[in-house]
């Protein structure tokens, strides 16, 4: 074919091309602007399609909302707030026209506006789990701690799956109350090592401030016939929205069934997509320093919660490894759930591991366990749990241990 007859032919296509454009459905325009915006990043000509329908339908919703959203997306914030205006005077009741105007309103730092928006959709759209999120994550972001905990609360019991609601129940659990009094109880039982059962008491007392949890503890332990007292300060700071930390030190004057010091610091992190993460030491001082050095890496999915921690001791010969595995599965808020773990070596972060002495890091050890976490009118926290042991206590002899928990918390 001839160049002449191809410009021929393009020039007598061109008419036949803009009329079938213009004879599109606002349907098929909208259609073809959601493909322009999602598969092709253009949104310039998504905005210029959605446009075009509106023209041939006014009153088309969805059309509306998803203008007001490409224009949010191409930082037109006014041209979006005008697009949004327009629906709300037209009284528009749909869930995602007040998801899309509060995401609006909260990216770009207007938290009360956007919290009265999302308030309104709730109104008429009062199960939405998207509302109920967003709504929850206004309220986190301004420090409304005990509102969250409620929104939250709202949204699992509509989706106790709901993963990110989950992992932020858990994250503002240790804002909703100024104060906390604990108390515990550990049994534990030997087949071979010991004649003696050992038993562990504490109680606690919690204070929010404004830079975080602090906690003062006290532990008594009964070792054959002898007790002792730990005397234990921690902090829980926060740095930002995503990272926090923890700190500690203890004292007893009972070396041999406690340290005679313990330490310790750890940096948490709220990761993307539910996960979080820990990297920090622990140091114990029996008649020398036992140096510990931990990581870990959790992950929030639906009403699930998994967590691998490891401890690291190097010593002049070798380096002692122990590993953990944690499984939550929640039954409701971020106080009810059942756990389970398994795993290898002794935590020093539990004070049941103190009264085993400074080898206790070169000790070969699997564990198994289960707990059950309850509360009752959220201010009343039960913890019952038990865990199995298989403990080599000399070079190449192995015993059985069996532990026995049961804790109360009074929240206020």
């Amino acid at each position: 074919m001839s160049n002449f007859r191809k410009i021929l032919l393009s020039l007598l296509l061109i008419p036949a091309f803009s009329y079938g454009q213009e004879n599109w459905s606002s349907d098929e325009l909208f259609s073809k602007a959601r493909n322009q915006a999602f598969e092709n990043k253009n949104y310039p000509e998504a905005i210029k399609l959605s446009k075009q329908a509106l023209s041939q339908s006014p009153n088309y919703t969805d059309i509306g909302v998803f203008l007001g959203r490409l224009y949010t997306w191409s930082d037109q914030v006014d041209s979006a707030r005008v697009v949004f205006k327009e629906l709300e005077d037209r009284k528009v009741q749909d869930e995602d026209f007040f998801l899309a105007y509060g995401s609006l309103e909260y990216w770009n730092d207007n938290p009360k506006k956007a919290l009265d928006i999302v308030n309104k959709g709730l109104v008429y759209n009062p199960n939405s789990e998207d509302l109920l999120y967003l709504k929850a994550r206004i309220e986190y972001s301004e420090d409304q701690y005990e509102e969250a905990d409620k929104t939250l609360s709202r949204l699992l019991a509509v989706d106790a799956k709901h993963t990110e609601a989950r992992a932020l129940s858990k994250r503002i659990q240790e804002y909703t109350s100024k104060n906390a009094i604990g108390l515990s109880y550990n049994f534990s039982h030997f087949d071979k090592q010991f004649e003696d059962n050992w038993h562990i008491a504490s109680i606690s007392y919690r204070r929010r401030t404004a830079i975080g949890s602090v906690i003062f503890k006290t532990n008594y332990a009964n070792k054959f016939a002898s007790n002792g007292l730990q005397f234990e300060l921690e902090a829980y700071p926060r740095i930002s929205k995503i990272f926090y930390m923890y700190v500690g030190a203890g004292y007893s004057n009972h070396v041999g069934i406690f340290p005679n010091y313990r330490s310790g610091a750890s940096l948490y992190a709220n990761l993307p997509k539910s996960f979080e993460g820990e990297v920090g030491f622990r140091q114990l001082y029996f008649s020398n320093n036992l140096w510990m050095y931990t990581a870990s890496v959790g992950k929030y999915y639906q009403n699930y919660w998994f967590n691998l921690r490891t401890f690291i001791t190097p010593s002049d010969k070798n380096i002692s490894h122990s590993y953990t595995g944690t499984v939550r599965y929640y039954t409701k808020g971020a106080n009810d759930y059942i756990g389970f773990m398994a795993g290898t070596g002794i935590s020093p972060d539990d004070s049941r591991s103190y009264l085993l002495g400074d080898r206790t890091y070169k000790l070969k050890t699997f564990k198994v366990g289960a707990d059950y976490n309850f509360s009752i009118k959220r201010t009343n926290l039960f913890s019952i749990g038990a865990t199995y042991f298989n403990q080599e206590y000399k070079i190449a002899e192995k015993g059985n241990q069996v532990d026995f928990s049961i804790s109360y918390t009074k929240t206020f």
